[in-house]
């Protein structure tokens, strides 16, 4: 068996009778520490100022089921080391999935050679060694789901048989699937940093569909969390998904117009997306951002807050230092409406002759708030806030231009009137620009929900544009 294998089992109803085989976590850290160590010092024998490694393993198994047969069977396990060595400001990386030390010493060897022959970047290089994490508290991230072929088959099939039960209505689905997958690394520099850790990942989910004909809506639902303990009760995720497509049935088109919109919760995390992005480095110093020397600006308004806590037990975004080794920090991004720093990594401080904020790699378990929520302001609530207008459940394509901030997306939703939903609304456009929604958003909901790194209850914007009859 090699380092590196993806072997897949695609069956209609045959019986997969495999499992996934775990990780020996204590036995790779170990390992992987010693070939970290064995790679910087071949770098620094052959003439490198400094030198960064990184090795992982990990392991998963995906499952898929549609009207209780096997669709497909995945399962992965990968392994591999990536180099990257300076010649001063030059750089060169390499990386291979064969942890022998002669391939090492190549793997090396090929990095080296590269930045030899590459012209000097005045902003590459290893984080300053003070930025670097000292700390390693455990974050309980690692929790291995020790399920086989067949138990994740029945329970995908669970979830499934839920939404179909659910009503008559519910005539067929997409699939359900469960997914399991864990890894470990090891990461160091010549700076002296070496560190890892195991963490897992776990998710069911069910898309039903509706009706027939050119009367069919679908919709989804899923559940995610590191451990499997954490995750949805199957026949929950499996109602759930099958209410919010039986609900788009309804669906008709509404006449153009300016409304106020209701972005639900799990939408709302793709506004805190693209406010994160336009506040990273990459995109500043490229300056492709509409948000270009916002930092101490008015961004969003006063009663709005967005944390930043690396630190939360389990959660998918925490870690005690970024992707290069820099410490990460309990840090307030926005206060009161004003953006008190950027997303940068070593390299994209440097180009813009700001200090790192350990974001290499992206932001770690963001929180937006509202200093006007109460706990009683669920969905309900936000709703009535609303009064009349559109909320928005679904969006469909890319239409995001970071560098002006102009936002117009397909979307599907529901017309609401009198803080009540009348109809589901389809084949519509909602556009704005993001500077004036962000500026525009009135209230944020108590109904919060996290996925992936992100946190937020539904967002009420006063005021966009709706193009529909």
């Amino acid at each position: 068996m090699t380092d590196q294998e993806k072997p897949r089992t695609r069956a209609g109803k045959n019986r997969v009778p495999t499992g996934l085989q775990g990780l020996d976590i204590e036995a790779g850290q170990a390992r992987f520490r010693e070939a970290v160590e064995s790679v910087l010092g071949h770098a620094r024998e052959l003439g490198a100022s400094d030198a960064a490694a990184e090795v992982s393993e990990s392991c998963g198994l995906s499952v898929s089921v549609r009207k209780g047969s096997i669709e497909t069977v995945e399962q992965a396990l990968d392994r591999s080391l990536g180099v990257t060595v300076y010649a001063g400001r030059s750089r060169g990386s390499a990386s291979t999935s064969d942890l022998s030390p002669a391939a090492l010493r190549q793997t090396v060897e090929a990095a080296w050679h590269i930045a030899r022959h590459t012209a000097d970047d005045p902003a590459a290089g290893l984080p300053e060694a003070d930025q670097l994490a000292t700390q390693f508290l455990d974050l309980d991230l690692h929790h291995p789901w020790r399920i086989d072929t067949d138990q994740a088959c029945a329970l995908a099939c669970r979830v499934e048989q839920a939404a179909l039960d659910t009503d008559a209505r519910i005539t067929n689905t997409e699939g359900a699937s469960v997914n399991t997958y864990e890894g470990h690394f090891v990461m160091g520099n010549t700076h002296g940093f070496m560190a890892g850790y195991p963490y897992s990942r776990h998710s069911l989910s069910v898309a039903p569909i509706a009706g027939r004909g050119n009367r069919m809506q679908r919709d989804y639902w899923y559940s995610a969390h590191r451990a499997a303990q954490g995750l949805g009760q199957p026949e929950a995720i499996g109602r759930y998904a099958a209410e919010r497509t039986l609900a788009r049935l309804s669906a008709r088109r509404i006449p153009t117009g300016r409304f106020p919109v209701l972005f639900e919760a799990p939408l709302a995390l793709g506004l805190i997306g693209a406010l994160t992005q336009a506040v990273s480095g990459g995109a500043l110093y490229r300056k492709a951002s509409f948000l270009l020397d916002a930092a101490g600006r008015q961004i969003l308004p006063g009663h709005l807050d967005l944390d930043e806590n690396p630190f939360i037990p389990q959660a998918m975004g925490s870690a005690m230092f970024d992707d290069e080794g820099v410490a990460t920090r309990v840090r307030q991004v926005v206060s009161g409406g004003v953006l008190n720093g950027y997303f940068l990594s070593s390299y994209t401080a440097r180009k813009l002759g700001l200090p790192g904020t350990g974001n290499a790699g992206g932001s770690h378990n963001l929180m937006l708030r509202s200093r006007l929520t109460r706990p009683e302001d669920d969905f309900e609530a936000m709703l009535r806030k609303m009064g009349t207008g559109l909320l928005v459940t679904e969006l469909i394509g890319q239409g995001v231009n970071y560098v002006t901030g102009d936002y117009s997306r397909g979307a599907f939703g529901y017309w609401v009137e009198n803080g009540r939903i009348q109809h589901a609304v389809q084949e519509i456009t909602i556009a704005g620009n993001l500077q004036n929604m962000f500026r525009n958003i009135v209230a944020v909901g108590a109904d919060r929900i996290t996925r992936g790194a992100k946190t937020s209850g539904s967002i009420l914007i006063a005021e966009m544009s709706i193009a529909g009859i």
